[in-house]
């Protein structure tokens, strides 16, 4: 049997999308010459979450929110034994010269978030990108990435899970750290 340990409960998870788009606010202000794009598929669904807190807190309905498919880009999309399928992007807009927060829900290894960045080159050359993650596995990269804006930092074994669940898809926000039990 495996441990469960609740990271984030509904309310603390919450509190987390709320003081995370408080950030951004302190560092954007009117959100003019900035885009947000969540990378497939559960990026999306937090860059969504902050899309709409961001819109409630500041009035502003004008944000350019993408959503972004690495599914290709990816450095083992070729070593699996089952054919990938991809998921949709949506970035119905240029980023050449803007500044762009990607956002996924956790950074692991960093191998997602290199290949985001390789993807959203296809749109044009951004001025800056920032990256925001729901939760930090920090001692787990294999890449030199790191997170301008965290929801929360865990630290991690390999054989440890990090599960996100959301309202829309799970029926709750909680984030759930799983061990695994070797017998």
């Amino acid at each position: 049997m495996d441990n469960h340990l609740q990271l984030l409960n509904s309310e603390s998870f919450n509190y987390t999308i709320k003081r995370l788009c408080y950030e951004l606010i302190e560092n954007y202000n009117d959100f003019a010459n900035t885009i947000i794009i969540g990378v497939q598929p559960r990026g999306v669904l937090l860059s969504s979450r902050i899309c709409n807190e961001l819109s409630q807190i500041t009035g502003i309905n004008t944000l350019k929110h993408g959503q972004l498919d690495i599914t290709f880009y990816r450095d083992d999309f070729r070593k699996r034994e089952v054919p990938l399928v991809p998921n949709r992007t949506h970035i119905d807009f240029i980023i050449e010269g803007k500044k762009v927060i990607l956002i996924d829900d956790v950074l692991y290894t960093g191998r997602t978030i290199r290949a985001g960045l390789d993807a959203m080159l296809a749109f044009g050359r951004p001025e800056k990108v920032e990256l925001m993650v729901l939760i930090d596995r920090r001692y787990s990269r294999d890449l030199p990435i790191q997170p301008d804006y965290i929801g929360k930092v865990v630290d991690t074994i390999n054989s440890d899970n990090v599960k996100v669940k959301w309202h829309e898809t799970d029926g709750v926000d909680e984030v759930l750290m799983i061990t695994e039990n070797k017998k």
